[in-house]
């Protein structure tokens, strides 16, 4: 990870204003990066959720995220008070509730170190988000599991601990499980569970590969510096060197590595010194069609790629 410093141009407002409105921006580019391959893009929807419930989530969550920038604690309450405002504004369902689990420390993290309008680095943001997570508590994971019935969530983030057991917050309360050990729990088989115990590296990597793409120093270096083939580049990057546990959930882990693999094909073509970006995009709409028409979504890629570019905005990317 670079050492590079970075500074906060916020305007007029606060920095909690800056800090959300960067979150909405980063949810709003994911989306419509195309092509995206199996997500929803601007140009793809699926049959009960459409690019318009995710432009409807993403500007909805900003109180919560507002709000959570300028705390230290309650990680569980602004994961649910995003999750709660994401369904209230739209009717397609679990749109970003990943994508919220990593939001929610990186923007208090935020809040924190750039209270002062000082520099700073990537690691001391996800340093600092590693701490936040670490301490938090029991009604962290109680107000965290809250969260599975408003937003319609069917994966369980830690098997110990079953959703369909009325008693499961006793249990939570009785073993004072904080939501840090719930995501031990599930590290082996949740990426983004993974992100919240090995200090959110792959969020780092994906913003210094926006940051890099957009400064025109990414490797390969045929990809110009915009804003959505860089963001395709990082989401197929990210996909290459990771199961995406969003499709072994859904399907099985033969499945979720079969994607990859395909990803990792795609990002080989790209280093081919004659090839560019636009030469590689029928590969990348070959992709996107297959696992469109099989249902395949990597859902928990797109949720990294958000944190990297929301992580990427704070540093200062304008495009």
């Amino acid at each position: 990870m670079n050492d590079s410093l970075y500074t906060i141009d916020r305007g007029n407002y606060p920095i909690p204003s800056y800090i959300a409105r960067c979150a909405q921006l980063a949810m709003c580019l994911e989306v419509s990066a195309s092509p995206k391959p199996g997500n929803v893009d601007r140009h793809d929807d699926y049959e009960d959720t459409r690019y318009e419930h995710f432009l409807a989530s993403a500007i909805s969550m900003y109180p919560a995220v507002e709000e959570a920038s300028a705390k230290i604690k309650g990680v569980g309450r602004f994961i649910r008070n995003a999750v709660t405002e994401s369904v209230r504004w739209q009717r397609g369902g679990n749109t970003h509730f990943g994508a919220f689990i990593l939001l929610v420390p990186l923007a208090m993290a935020a809040g924190e170190i750039l209270q002062d309008d000082e520099p700073f680095t990537i690691q001391q943001l996800v340093e600092c988000a590693y701490r936040i997570v670490r301490n938090t508590d029991t009604t962290d994971s109680v107000d965290f599991y809250s969260c599975f019935e408003v937003a319609g969530v069917k994966v369980n983030p830690a098997e110990e601990f079953d959703l369909q057991n009325k008693n499961v917050i006793d249990e939570l309360n009785e073993k004072d499980m904080s939501l840090y050990k719930l995501m031990d729990i599930a590290r082996g088989y949740d990426i983004i569970a993974n992100e919240w115990v090995t200090g959110f590296k792959r969020c780092a990597l994906c913003a210094e590969t926006i940051i890099n793409g957009m400064s025109g120093n990414l490797n390969p270096s045929k990809i110009k510096a915009d804003i959505n083939d860089v963001t395709i580049y990082a989401f197929l990057k990210i996909l290459s060197e990771n199961e995406d546990t969003f499709i072994s959930t859904k399907y099985d882990s033969q499945t979720a590595i079969y994607v990859s693999e395909k990803a990792k094909v795609i990002i080989e073509e790209m280093y081919n010194i004659d090839k560019n970006f636009n030469i590689i995009v029928p590969l990348i709409n070959e992709l996107d069609k297959e696992l469109l028409e099989k249902k395949i979504n990597p859902g928990s890629t797109a949720d990294i790629v958000i944190a990297g570019l929301f992580i990427s905005l704070l540093a200062g990317v304008r495009f």
